[in-house]
């Protein structure tokens, strides 16, 4: 089978590689096909260390061809998803309180085992969870990952009805973030990039601000136009936008963290003491807040922006991703 595997020097190689046999729990999946993340980036490139030899992808969408002994949650024909969040071990404190993708034993897919972006993705039964029909496998896709990161992020925000929201990045995750806030939350959005293509689609989705962060002071803006936002949610992989994020809301709000900059940030801590903000960090979903996720897409609320390519062109996309030209989410296509 065909697979993006990461080389020694930071690039992927296109290769055929056998998968080994099925284990107790798992099923393999014929992929449909699997979005290109941010992060597959930071893997390819080594920033979270050597990952040399694992198949890249976290945003998979697959149809299960086999099953392992002990298979009860899944069935030959299921349409299933390939995400960040792996597996579980089942039984620490963080699995047992809803709180399963802080396990300190996680698997992702992509980094600590095999992803979804090869022709077939061996997956843990129990943790893959199967796509509502009427909800394309494209767009699917991106709901694995950046949908439910910025989905999960935004319950995290503690967001109301009619609340300003501002969204620092609307990239692949950003106008993800954006339709979920104005279509599922029914909150009132603020756009922020330096990136005016991607301002534009913020518009066209109805995004009730729009700044340019490039050469507009956006912090000013929203404490002119709204007193501060509510809630803050940032996607942006520059660390400008965190520092701007944190003045840009009201007291008593919360900043979501969910980009990962290579920087470290200050925190100005009088600011967030007699204020009382929270910054917190926000890490993809649980397995229940990905199929709510997908269910809110299957919907209509939710349309990712979405474009097919062949897995040939993997390097070609990360070499884009790297000069900010990408608008959207691009998905390599393993459908004959």
């Amino acid at each position: 089978m065909k697979a993006a595997i990461v080389t020694h020097d930071h690039q992927v190689s296109v290769e055929d590689k056998r998968l080994r046999e099925l284990q107790y729990g798992e099923a393999l999946l014929t992929m449909e096909c699997c979005g290109v993340c941010h992060t597959d980036l930071h893997v390819k490139n080594g920033d979270f260390g050597d990952k040399t030899g694992v198949i890249l992808g976290h945003e998979g969408i697959g149809i299960v061809s086999k099953l392992g002994q002990g298979v009860k949650s899944l069935k030959i024909g299921d349409r299933v998803s390939v995400a960040w969040f792996y597996q579980g071990c089942g039984h620490c404190e963080y699995c047992n309180t809803g709180r399963e993708t802080l396990c300190r034993s996680v698997k992702n897919a992509g980094y600590t085992v095999d992803g979804g972006m090869a022709e077939q993705c061996i997956v843990h039964a129990d943790y893959a969870v199967k796509v509502p029909d009427g909800l394309d496998s494209a767009a699917a896709s991106s709901i694995t990952c950046a949908g439910v990161t910025t989905y999960k992020g935004l319950k995290v925000s503690d967001i109301r009805p009619g609340e300003w929201i501002a969204i620092f990045g609307l990239g692949g995750l950003g106008n993800l973030a954006l339709q979920y806030a104005k279509n599922v939350f029914n909150a009132k959005v603020i756009a922020v990039d330096i990136n005016e293509q991607q301002l534009d689609l913020a518009r066209s989705m109805g995004a009730d601000i729009v700044i340019n962060s490039r050469d507009q002071d956006a912090q000013a803006i929203i404490q002119e136009k709204c007193g501060g936002a509510h809630a803050a949610l940032v996607t942006a992989v520059a660390k400008s936008a965190f520092h701007s994020a944190v003045f840009s809301v009201r007291a008593g709000a919360k900043v979501v963290a969910i980009g990962l900059p290579p920087e470290s940030m200050a925190l100005d801590i009088p600011r967030l003491v007699l204020d009382g903000i929270q910054v917190v960090g926000s890490l993809v979903g649980t397995r229940k807040d990905l199929a709510e996720a997908f269910q809110f897409a299957a919907e209509g609320k939710v349309t990712p922006k979405v474009a097919l390519r062949p897995i040939e062109e993997i390097n070609t996309i990360f070499e884009e991703m790297q000069a900010g030209k990408i608008s959207g989410r691009m998905v390599i296509n393993f459908k004959k």
